[in-house]
């Protein structure tokens, strides 16, 4: 004969005989009476306060609580960011000439990235002046003409007045009166060809000027320098190599200061203030602390989320771009209570909230909004400035049922 058989029929028959026979001590047993008593007669100096005697109450132990100032903080994760990224790249076609510089290079804005050939650059440039100084050396010329075709005009207009006078007075005739005209006209046609020829010339000289500028544009274009002071995160176009417009010489970065970047959610983007401290701890375990100097006016389409920007001081380079980082960025402060975890809890549709206790010992539910957590507990808010909040028990009861309270201190 089995032994397993006999020992479940044995529990069987207890069960059966404590249901039928003992029901009145199993209910009192499950409605905590003796637990109840056990609480009453707790000594008051383990931090018990016996505060109902009803004796059908369920017996919890309640924790008084009182509401804090607290400084509230905004969690969340990100990276390193570079304070400036920039791919420089050639504007124009020609060799490299320069031998190439290492990534990891330390270089200012006055030093030579990549040096390209001149080639016959410097002849265009000289034949470009050269036609600025001929078209120069045209314009005195066609001032000259200028002035000369002015004074002809002004002569042919004196001798037609003369004309005009004595032909009315009929000491002149009418020859000679359209003589003088068809003179002034002529003298007007010479004038506008002087001033055509005045501007053309003028033309001519903007366009060479324009050609010298260009050639020496162009001459500039083959020095690439770096725009900005910081590191090298790639090496330089070797020497040798042809380097086309739009063509990569280098990429350069700044680190100094260093960014941390992060993504918030629109429940939380209203809480930050730009100029706000802020702190985060690296993966390596450092920490480090800056301002919020960016938050962005509009949200990511695919996760809602708002970016924001912390700057850091990175003075030995030491922070690397595009490290994991824990950021804490600092809002503005708020009343919240200090809970032991355990006393959270679920109402019937799954809301998260803690049980407590009303002034005629009645239990009812609040909802809570967790803010953070540390080592002696959680802090929430949701609740009342002074709360009697159910520590042990709250699993065992419902909202309206009535509870004979033990007061714990705070402390425990």
């Amino acid at each position: 004969m089995r032994l397993i058989p006999v020992l479940t029929a044995i529990l069987v028959t207890l069960g059966l005989y404590a249901v039928v026979f003992e029901r009145e001590a199993l209910f009192a047993f499950a409605r905590g009476d003796e637990s109840t008593e056990d609480a009453t007669e707790a000594p008051a100096g383990e931090g018990y306060a016996l505060a109902s005697e009803a004796p059908d109450a369920v017996g919890v132990v309640v924790l008084r609580s009182t509401a804090e100032q607290i400084d509230s903080r905004v969690i969340l994760r990100g990276q390193t960011g570079a304070d400036r990224q920039v791919e420089v790249r050639a504007e124009t076609s020609a060799t490299v000439v320069s031998p190439p510089l290492r990534k990891g290079t330390f270089v200012k804005t006055t030093d030579v990235l990549c040096q390209l050939d001149v080639g016959t650059r410097e002849a265009a440039l000289a034949e470009a002046r050269a036609r600025l100084t001929e078209a120069r050396a045209r314009e005195p010329e066609t001032e000259a003409r200028l002035a000369e075709a002015e004074a002809r005009l002004s002569e042919a207009l004196i001798n037609n007045n003369a004309a005009e006078k004595l032909s009315k007075g009929g000491y002149a005739s009418e020859t000679r009166l359209a003589s003088t005209q068809a003179a002034v006209r002529s003298a007007e046609a010479g004038l506008a060809s002087a001033k055509s020829g005045l501007e053309t010339t003028q033309a001519g000289i903007q366009g060479a000027a324009a050609a010298v500028a260009a050639a020496e544009r162009e001459i500039e274009r083959l020095t690439i320098r770096a725009p900005f002071d910081g590191l090298l995160e790639s090496d330089t176009a070797e020497l040798g190599s042809l380097m086309q417009p739009g063509g990569l010489c280098a990429t350069v970065i700044r680190l100094d200061p260093i960014k941390l970047v992060g993504y918030v959610p629109e429940s939380d983007v209203n809480r930050i203030n730009l100029g706000a401290m802020a702190g985060a701890e690296l993966t390596d375990g450092r920490r480090v602390q800056g301002t919020v100097d960016f938050i962005s006016r509009s949200a990511d389409p695919t996760t809602r989320t708002f970016l924001v920007e912390i700057t850091v001081p990175n003075p030995d380079m030491s922070i690397r771009d595009g490290q994991t980082a824990a950021i804490a960025i600092a809002a503005d402060g708020t009343m919240a209570h200090r809970l032991p975890a355990s006393a959270l809890t679920l109402n019937n549709d799954g809301q998260l909230g803690v049980r407590i206790v009303l002034p005629d010992n009645i239990v009812d539910f609040r909802p809570i909004r967790l803010l953070r957590d540390d080592v002696d507990g959680i802090w929430v808010t949701g609740l009342d400035e002074e709360t009697d909040v159910i520590v042990v028990g709250q699993e065992f009861v419902t909202k309206g049922v009535l509870v004979k309270p033990a007061y714990r201190e705070a402390a425990q």
